[in-house]
């Protein structure tokens, strides 16, 4: 069995034209999104599209902030410090759409133990993971290049504020959508090494 084709579709890809993104091609990959599955037919997730430079710049400032005090915290040079926050700061304010990936308790199961309800979040960040697939699909399906980044996860409430959400979206997944450059060549996929990823029992 071979891979299927729209599967190799999509890719990690950065590098976008200045082409902007239309609003309903994002609604559209914000639907295929939503078609994922999650714990209990709930939809724990929120989708947030970020297309005005004012809220990709807020959004890229707020996380930038929080990301160069933890690599300060790291005792990283500051220089490198710069360097790394600037390229973060870059890579999304030049994306021509961003789509935020936020989960809510939102039909979720409420439990009395740390243990189940940390369980129950991690279904639902499960399932954010594959409506994201599922996004990132649809925009290859549509010729867009799209790329996974995962700065949110380490500082939801400070993406959360950048964006002025509300309380209960915490932001988790960040996705980049855009036409690509056609002069960006992306690099070789490794082989599937099977043997050393799957086992038979």
């Amino acid at each position: 069995m071979n891979t299927p084709a729209f599967i190799e579709a999509r890719r990690s890809i950065r590098a976008f034209t200045d082409t902007p993104v239309e609003p309903a091609t994002l609604d559209g990959l914000v639907e295929a999104a939503c078609l994922a599955p999650a714990p209990h037919h709930s939809r724990p997730w929120r989708f947030v599209t970020v297309v005005s430079p004012a809220a990709k710049e807020s959004l890229a400032t707020g996380m930038g902030a929080r990301w160069r005090n933890d690599l300060i915290d790291d005792g990283l040079d500051p220089a490198r410090v710069d360097e790394l926050v600037t390229a973060s700061h870059r890579k999304l304010t030049d994306a021509p759409a961003l789509v935020v990936g936020c989960l809510t308790w939102d039909g979720l199961d409420r439990y009395p133990d740390e243990a189940r309800r940390r369980a129950e979040w991690g279904m639902a960040l499960l399932s954010l993971g594959a409506a994201v697939e599922n996004l990132m699909l649809a925009a290859a399906d549509v010729g867009l290049a799209s790329c996974w980044v995962a700065a949110p996860i380490f500082c939801p409430e400070a993406a959360r504020d950048a964006l002025d959400l509300a309380n209960d979206w915490l932001p988790h997944a960040l996705v980049l959508v855009g036409h690509p450059d056609p002069q960006y060549t992306p690099r070789d996929r490794p082989s599937v090494a099977l043997e050393d990823l799957r086992a038979t029992r």
